[in-house]
């Protein structure tokens, strides 16, 4: 089955339990695999080595960037555009888009990130190499490298070790 990607590497696995919306905007690299019941949406770059396990969904409209080695947990959702809740505006896509105020910016997580079940990844966020996110976070601001975050906002827990370094060059030999 052809779905239209702009580009897919080698031993890519997306299950057919997915759903894909403009996939003429995606690009995934090799060693991919996406999970049932995920949601694809706009524009999106996956790199080499990323799992996004089932139930995720990437809401890519203002751009979402996944650089290699990321691991993202079952229902995690990253939303790249947001609706403006203070009752100032409309909401929601059915409605014209001069009568709403998105917040549209483009998430951007770099290597080695993971992020825990459940968790909730907002608009302009990014999360820097290395940074682990525990379940049910929210992340609603960009976060510094090599730290495990939790909570609802996350906050910074403790230092992440960075063994996967040394594993990420002995898998490349």
């Amino acid at each position: 089955m052809k779905i239209g990607f702009k580009h897919v590497g080698k031993n890519v696995s997306i299950s057919r339990n997915s759903s894909i919306y403009s996939p003429e905007q995606m690009c995934i690299a090799d060693n991919v695999r996406i999970d049932d019941f995920c949601i694809l949406s706009g524009d999106i770059t996956i790199g080499a080595y990323v799992h996004i396990s089932a139930y995720t969904a990437l809401y890519g409209k203002a751009g979402i960037s996944i650089d290699n080695f990321v691991s993202i947990s079952s229902r995690v959702s990253i939303y790249s555009v947001n609706d403006d809740y203070s009752g100032e505006h409309l909401t929601n896509p059915t409605v014209p888009e001069e009568l709403t105020n998105i917040t549209a910016k483009p998430v951007y997580i770099q290597k080695h990130v993971i992020i825990g079940a459940g968790s909730i990844v907002l608009p302009g966020v990014t999360i820097h190499e290395g940074a682990a996110i525990g379940a049910l976070s929210l992340v609603n601001r960009s976060l510094n490298p090599w730290i495990i975050y939790a909570g609802i906002p996350c906050k910074p827990i403790k230092n992440r070790k960075k063994d996967i370094l040394n594993l990420e060059r002995k898998l490349k030999q």
